[in-house]
């Protein structure tokens, strides 16, 4: 495969002339003896379009409008005016571009700029000039000509970001002040229904040095991360059945919760509630695990605390999420787009088979049919990615512009996926 850098596609268009167009690889005559369509990967997943790219006088031209809302560029077609307008706006930067159907000249922030091929309408659907795009929106871009394959890798971009800290995440503590949001994953409801901070797996670390749990809690708050206690529990023995479903185990669970959140001075309560609706009735779970979120929200708000959920994807085996109501409810909601298979042994072992992309964008696109994209946080499981499949994953957040992504874990994750993620994400400054 030849990569172009974004320097290297604004070199070659100079070269050509002056013109925002580059020529990648190809002809119109190769493109006809061979009929096999161009295919859009965008961060390494295949983009869909109503219309497949062409080349035209060696310059590979691409559906504006797919390509641009993928990256959250606002477009707006004027039907009297043949033009086509995409605002991209990043903090207190904007950029303002202007295309006219069959004219070579683009307007850019208010500047002619020509193009060595015209946009054209192709059923319906404006295309343009790869290069041209990659230069006004910071796109880098690829091809394959043996594949006839276009690869656009998105921009850096600002998303939330949201970090899972347990007891062993000791490695990547540094990076909590990055991170919008941390969840502390030190209690749980144990097997007998009971909330407790000194559980199996999940409990109050013991002091480092002069790092405890009191110090990172509170430097968290200091940095501007939200500190969340986090409360993990499971429905193995139908524990966590019971606490839903039972109105005395409920109530003493949520004021425990709140109660350990205050003492400990953190900002919010992160439900992981996993594995409902496996054997029970699923209306009846959804229904009681819904009533138990509006409880606990109501009395944490008056507490001055947020709530979060931590909740599998719609495409799961577990069935006791109504992402509808839960959405309504609860500030943010992660999905657990993961465990589709099994990966067990180490995390480089489990590295060389991470989730299946497709099943992730299922689950994406399920919960945006139930839930308001704005509160969606897509949660990454480090132990079976690798720094490819993270960028892949992160780029499906940026696609459907979701709220942020979350990272389980901190500790877990290798210094190539951090990179992956920092050339993907803009964190908080």
């Amino acid at each position: 495969m030849i990569r172009y850098s974004l320097k290297l596609l604004l070199a070659a268009s100079l070269l050509a002339g002056g013109g925002a167009a580059v020529a990648l690889p190809g002809t119109v005559q190769a493109a006809a003896a061979n009929s096999a369509p161009i295919q859009i990967l965008l961060d390494g997943y295949p983009l869909s379009s109503t219309v497949d790219p062409i080349i035209v006088q060696n310059t590979t031209l691409v559906p504006f409008r797919t390509i641009s809302e993928a990256l959250g560029v606002s477009v707006t077609w004027n039907s009297a005016t043949k033009t086509i307008q995409a605002v991209k706006e990043s903090g207190n930067e904007r950029t303002e571009v202007v295309l006219t159907l069959n004219s070579k000249q683009a307007i850019v922030n208010g500047t002619t700029v020509e193009l060595t091929v015209a946009p054209r309408s192709i059923s319906g659907n404006t295309v343009i000039p790869l290069s041209f795009f990659s230069q006004q929106f910071g796109a880098g871009v690829a091809w394959d000509q043996a594949t006839k394959t276009v690869s656009i890798h998105s921009p850096q971009k600002r998303m939330y970001t949201l970090g899972f800290y347990a007891i062993s995440s000791i490695s990547d503590a540094s990076a909590i002040s990055t991170l919008d949001a941390v969840a502390f994953g030190w209690s749980r409801i144990d097997e007998n229904g009971q909330f407790t901070l000194s559980g199996k797996d999940f409990k109050l670390p013991q002091p480092l040095g002069d790092i405890t749990a009191d110090s990172l809690i509170e430097d968290a708050a200091e940095s501007g991360t939200t500190p969340y206690l986090m409360v993990y529990s499971s429905d193995v023995k139908g524990e966590l059945t019971k606490i839903i479903e039972e109105t005395e185990a409920r109530n003493k669970a949520i004021s425990d919760m709140i109660a350990a959140a205050q003492d400990k001075s953190y900002s919010g309560i992160m439900l992981d509630f996993e594995g409902l609706g496996l054997t029970t009735d699923k209306q009846t779970t959804r229904a009681s695990y819904t009533a138990f979120v509006k409880q606990l929200t109501q009395e944490a708000k008056a507490a001055g605390l947020k709530v979060a959920l931590a909740l599998h994807p719609l495409n799961s085996s577990y069935q006791g999420y109504d992402y509808k109501s839960l959405g309504q409810i609860a500030d943010e909601i992660v999905i657990m787009a993961y465990d589709y298979q099994t990966n067990s042994g180490s995390s480089a072992a489990a590295a060389t088979n991470p989730e299946p992309i497709a099943k992730v964008d299922e689950a994406i696109r399920l919960a945006l049919q139930n839930t308001d994209k704005s509160k969606l946080i897509l949660g990454l499981n480090l132990h079976s990615e690798n720094a490819d499949s993270v960028t892949k994953l992160i780029g499906l957040a940026k696609r459907y512009d979701l709220k942020g992504v979350a990272l389980w874990r901190l500790g877990l994750i290798s210094s190539d996926e951090w990179n992956s993620i920092r050339q993907s994400v803009e964190f908080k400054s």
